[in-house]
């Protein structure tokens, strides 16, 4: 009979500590460790900066051409991946949330090749106040091959200083706006984008497909610029929109 209660004693208290073991603490998520995304080597790194109030369009258009470069043989395809400054989701003028891959206030960050600046909401006023993040514009600038705007994501480059000396344009009702904050800046009407050196500046929305599509017939030729394009079903010819390239 000693025996038995023995074995028992040893039975519930294996039960009680396994037990104790499963249950998880309730503040568990506050530890688990961040998972950045795996950047393939010999790529293009293609940092897209978020806020909240980015709009949609001017973020997944060129995400989705410049993601799908990796379905494509012997080009050096595209890692694509979001920044903000903040660790938390951040919310798209729609509503859509988002969880940033970096933080670039407190991350080491990847070599940046091309940085795309979507359009957001406050990118004509609060956002232009923001040191931090026109900071972190200025330090990319220094490495990266192409820096790339969607409508008023253009404003965030012209506040950084990135585009002084060069061609540019942006969202066709806010060109006045932007050529009265910069008067010094050249900037173009009635054109879906401009490439002017290593800036690559667009008027957005549904046209951000085409700036997008012209950087990667520019890094890839129009073969696999076409092919990305009939992918999303989308009709490619470069002759045909309305663009400069400054020589």
């Amino acid at each position: 009979m000693k025996k038995i209660i023995i074995l028992f004693s040893i039975l519930l208290s294996f039960s009680c500590n396994s037990n104790s073991k499963k249950k998880a603490p309730e503040n568990e998520n506050t530890f688990i460790e961040k998972q950045f995304p795996k950047l393939e080597p010999n790529r293009y790194n293609v940092a897209f900066l978020i806020m909240d109030g980015t709009y949609n369009t001017e973020l997944t258009a060129p995400y989705d051409i410049f993601q799908h470069t990796i379905f494509r043989k012997n080009i050096k395809a595209m890692n694509v991946f979001t920044v903000a400054n903040t660790d938390a989701p951040i919310t798209t003028f729609e509503g859509l949330r988002i969880l940033p891959d970096f933080n670039y206030v407190s991350d080491v960050l990847p070599k940046i090749d091309i940085l795309v600046v979507p359009s957001a909401e406050h990118h004509l006023d609060t956002d232009l106040d923001d040191k931090a993040m026109i900071d972190f514009v200025k330090k990319v600038d220094k490495e990266a091959t192409f820096m790339t705007s969607h409508c008023d994501g253009a404003f965030v480059l012209a506040e950084a200083g990135v585009l002084n000396n060069k061609v540019s344009t942006t969202f066709p009702s806010d060109i006045d706006k932007m050529r009265e904050r910069y008067p010094n800046l050249d900037i173009r009407k009635d054109v879906l984008f401009v490439h002017d050196g290593k800036y690559i500046t667009s008027a957005g929305g549904a046209k951000s497909f085409e700036a997008a599509l012209y950087l990667c017939e520019y890094l890839y030729g129009k073969d696999i610029a076409i092919s990305l394009a009939g992918g999303l079903v989308i009709d490619w010819s470069l002759k045909e929109v309305p663009h400069i390239v400054v020589e």
